[in-house]
């Protein structure tokens, strides 16, 4: 029986009604965190060694007197919690679906299980994938005819063929527990004022509705096909003018779109419970599109919370995680998540680089600790050319699958991310961890089961020696040059 359920029985003996025993109940003092005797299990990743993910060791805590300015430490406090972890995964394309159809079956199943087995593999449990096409599938296309306004004509009919068996078999090898949720990259052409799904251009007024219900259409075929839709965004990157499929909104228009169109008709069909995530483009912008959005309380009701980007690198910009969290102090009763991040410009000479990994392990930690839910990365599989890809926009993923041996390549991205997703599980709380040195960027989340995971990455060149520091208990290790490692805490 559990101290809540004890302090229930308490209360309720004592005469308290149900109410007032669970007001009382919750206002107790949480019992301290105890590290004592405890033990951490050590997983790392390092450069130029086999180290991929590797258990490497076990530490034991032991008390730990003040520290000294000289010594270098990462602090971890359990006893303050902050978001709730939704997952992380990455996206299920149709360029990711047809690259999966090319495998031959063993390495299918291998994929599969690196990706969402939490045991053999790294445990995924988010995911998303696109409302038609994006720039990852062979053309482009859409679910209606042309100029049928009515949407009679609405079928999924094209992604029957790739992306909803890969879809369900990835669900299946998830336990049944995979987190779905999909982005439009643009309306279909004739609904735009450009005429085409490339290249940009606005929805026009008088297809607004027809576009809602476009949205409410999707998520009923693909639930008919068995596949859950836990949420949706509004549109993918609204301000950039892609020579693929794009489409603008400003911050006005998204958030009447949302307010007199969207939100209303989810509701009206039944769907109001779908999360609906504004924004879904990069850093830069973020706080702008957040509060153009959910200043209004006539859209902000219906808003679950915010999605973005890693691309403001494209300006010059380092990540820019500061512009995160002051949407999480602005708006903290939303939802921040990562919707997509890849690294651009695919060569397949280079698949081997190490900077990959660190890109997402520097995000993902900045993110986590600026009040991010969940993480998605972008193509979880693409081919040898980095695609396929209709306008040769070709891209990493973790994993790349060569259709021409039908051998999977793992880049050290995969490891990377791994050190989070396998560690760190849905329902987790981010708690405390600071390191006294920049040299160590870190993060901490305990989960469900009690278990604290934390997450230390070294990106320079020399190895650290530091002190990792658990409620007043302490136990050194070693950083290694252009690493990451986990310590999980039982």
């Amino acid at each position: 029986m559990t101290s809540f359920s004890l302090s229930l029985l308490l209360l309720s003996a004592l005469g308290l009604g149900t109410a007032s025993a669970q007001k009382a109940a919750k206002t107790a003092s949480p019992t301290p965190y105890s590290a004592k005797g405890k033990t951490a299990k050590i997983y790392a990743t390092a450069a130029n060694t086999n180290l991929r993910l590797s258990a490497a060791g076990d530490l034991t805590f032991q008390a730990a007197e003040q520290p000294l300015e000289t010594q270098v430490c990462v602090f971890v406090d359990p006893g303050h919690t902050f978001q709730t972890m939704l997952g992380i995964g990455g996206a299920l394309t149709d360029a990711a679906a047809e690259t999966f159809a090319k495998l031959p079956k063993p390495q299918q199943q291998e994929l599969l299980r690196a990706y969402y087995s939490p045991t053999a593999g790294i445990g995924y449990t988010l995911a998303r994938t696109s409302i038609h096409s994006s720039d990852f599938a062979s053309g482009s296309y859409t679910y209606v005819a042309e100029k049928d306004e009515a949407l009679k004509s609405f079928s999924v009919k094209h992604d029957e063929q790739f992306r909803i068996p890969f879809i369900k078999q990835a669900q299946a090898a998830a336990g049944g527990r995979l987190t779905l949720y999909a982005s439009p990259w643009s309306p279909p052409g004739w609904m735009k004022d450009s005429g085409t799904m490339l290249r940009g251009g606005k929805l026009m007024p008088q297809y607004r509705q027809a576009w809602a219900d476009y949205f409410v259409k999707f998520i009923r075929a693909y639930e008919q096909q068995g596949i859950p839709v836990w949420g949706l965004t509004v549109q993918n990157e609204p301000m950039a003018t892609q020579k693929w499929e794009s489409c603008i909104f400003t911050g006005e228009e998204e958030r009447d779109f949302i307010k007199s169109y969207l939100g209303p008709t989810l509701q009206k069909a039944g769907l109001g419970s779908r999360k609906l995530i504004a924004w879904d483009h990069n850093r830069d912008l973020l706080y702008q599109r957040a509060s153009a959005v959910l200043d209004d309380p006539q859209a902000a009701k219906y808003v679950w919370g915010i999605g973005y980007h890693w691309y403001e690198t494209w300006t010059g910009s380092a990540m820019q995680f500061d512009n995160v969290k002051r949407v999480h102090e602005a708006y903290p009763d939303k939802n921040l998540l990562f919707t997509e991040g890849c690294l651009e410009k695919f060569e397949f000479a280079k698949v081997d680089r190490w900077d990959l990994g660190e890109k997402y392990g520097m995000s993902m930690i900045g993110d986590f600790n600026a009040g991010t839910v969940g993480w998605t990365d972008w193509n979880v599989l693409l081919d040898e050319t980095g695609g396929p890809n209709h306008v040769g926009n070709f891209c990493y993923a973790p994993i790349i699958g060569d259709t021409k041996t039908g051998k999977l390549i793992y880049t050290n991205a995969y490891y990377y991310i791994g050190h989070f997703s396998k560690f760190i599980r849905p329902g987790a709380k981010r708690i405390i961890s600071s390191a006294n040195r920049d040299a160590l960027q870190t993060t901490a989340f305990r989960n469900p089961d009690g278990s604290v995971a934390v997450v230390v990455m070294n990106q320079t060149d020399q190895p650290l020696e530091f002190q990792l520091r658990l409620a007043g208990q302490g136990a050194k290790s070693t950083s290694a040059a252009h690493s990451i490692m986990t310590f999980v805490v039982n």
